[in-house]
């Protein structure tokens, strides 16, 4: 009776998913740079908090400064305490139309997560410059952007009227550790967030991605500024969720105008980007981070284990319920161009994200805290 029952269970957590979940696993909206020109093109200030960037520091600049963008555009890089000639790199570069400031970032207040500390000084410097129908554009050091991205996500803001506009950047898809994971990190964000969701004014469903994040000047004063998430490690979607609190609109998509350059070169360099924030998503609670584990068991390795190892109607619901998780997989895979029978990890990668989420609270209840960019937060410091 009890295996009947976990069976059906699974099963109803998959049709949910499937058919009730703001079809988060389909292929997603995209931006496509086919926009019409406009009479004006407001100002935009683009922020780029850094720190130990120097790998891709040039090229992000560089594809920020070499923008088509017909409005004004500047840049501002908040070097971050970079121990590695970050801010002197970007000095060095040629900026021919003097769009670049080079910001020398202040020690981090307490209370303050890194990133956000950057972000408010980089806002700071763009709103000496930036008129009140501007808008920011904070972007990531490790992204480089094509010469029309700017233009149209611009675009986008202003036909619809959006408030933000944020895109899921291209990830490297390169060695095996990011063919087998890292497809699999982008359909579980989607699984948390889904895009339709967010895309909807009447969904209380929030989200960002922090590659791409345009947002308008009035919005971000509308929150009280990048200070009003001083002390959040997931800074894309918390400052989504107070856009569209206080009443603004938001578009998430699948960017094909962005890519990330920071390699995942090891099954490490993933495990320390999931356990950086999973146990700050869980708000630090045992009981939560019970019930994830025991939910994610019972939607990820329950249908494999009932199909293989149950009778009657417990492999039937198992089997549908597999069948359901392949289906849902496969646009994402098509993504990244890979072929299909990379499906059949998929129950092992849950396992595997599932892992470095008790890893998470593991290092938190030990005192190690968040580690990232050689930082600790070790006070709880939530979404």
């Amino acid at each position: 009776m009890i295996r009947h029952l976990l069976a059906f269970t699974s099963l109803a957590a998959w049709m949910k998913l499937v058919f009730a979940h703001g079809r988060f696993w389909q292929f997603g909206p995209q931006l496509r740079p086919d926009y019409v020109d406009h009479d004006a093109w407001p100002d935009v200030t683009v922020v780029v908090p850094a720190r130990d960037e120097a790998e891709s520091i040039e090229s992000c600049l560089l594809s920020l400064l070499n923008q088509d963008y017909r409005g004004k555009l500047s840049v501002v890089l908040v070097d971050d305490g970079s121990s590695d000639g970050t801010g002197d790199l970007a000095r060095a570069l040629p900026d021919l139309r003097q769009r670049l400031t080079v910001v020398t970032g202040k020690p981090r207040p307490e209370g303050w997560s890194g990133k956000l500390w950057a972000m408010h000084q980089g806002e700071a410097e763009a709103l000496k410059r930036l008129p009140a129908n501007g808008f920011i554009l904070f972007t990531d050091a490790d992204i480089e952007h094509s010469p029309l991205h700017v233009a149209t996500l611009v675009d986008k803001a202003q036909r619809e009227q959006l408030d933000l506009v944020s895109e899921m950047v291209e990830l490297n898809c390169e060695s095996a550790a990011e063919r087998l994971l890292v497809p699999a990190f982008v359909y579980f964000f989607a699984m948390l967030y889904p895009f339709a969701k967010i895309n909807d004014p009447d969904s209380p469903v929030a989200g960002a991605a922090g590659g791409t994040i345009l947002l308008r000047h009035t919005a971000l004063e509308r929150i009280g500024g990048v200070e009003a998430l001083r002390g959040a490690l997931i800074d894309d979607c918390t400052l989504a969720a107070h856009v569209k609190r206080a009443g603004g609109r938001l578009y998430l998509g699948h960017s094909t105008l962005a890519w990330s350059v920071r390699p995942y070169r090891g099954a490490g360099d993933v495990w320390r980007m999931i356990a950086r924030t999973a146990y700050v998503q869980l708000r630090y609670s045992p009981w939560l981070l019970v019930a994830t584990i025991v939910a994610m068991a019972l939607v990820w390795l329950g249908p494999v284990a009932f199909t293989l190892f149950g009778r009657g109607r417990v492999r039937a619901f198992g089997g549908v319920a597999s069948a359901l998780c392949v289906a849902s997989f496969l646009p994402t895979l098509r993504r990244f161009r890979l072929s299909f029978w990379r499906v059949v990890p998929l129950p092992l990668v849950a396992a595997f994200y599932m892992a470095a989420t008790i890893g998470s609270a593991i290092d938190h209840h030990r005192g190690r805290g968040v580690q990232w960019k050689n930082r600790a937060y070790t006070e709880e410091i939530h979404a």
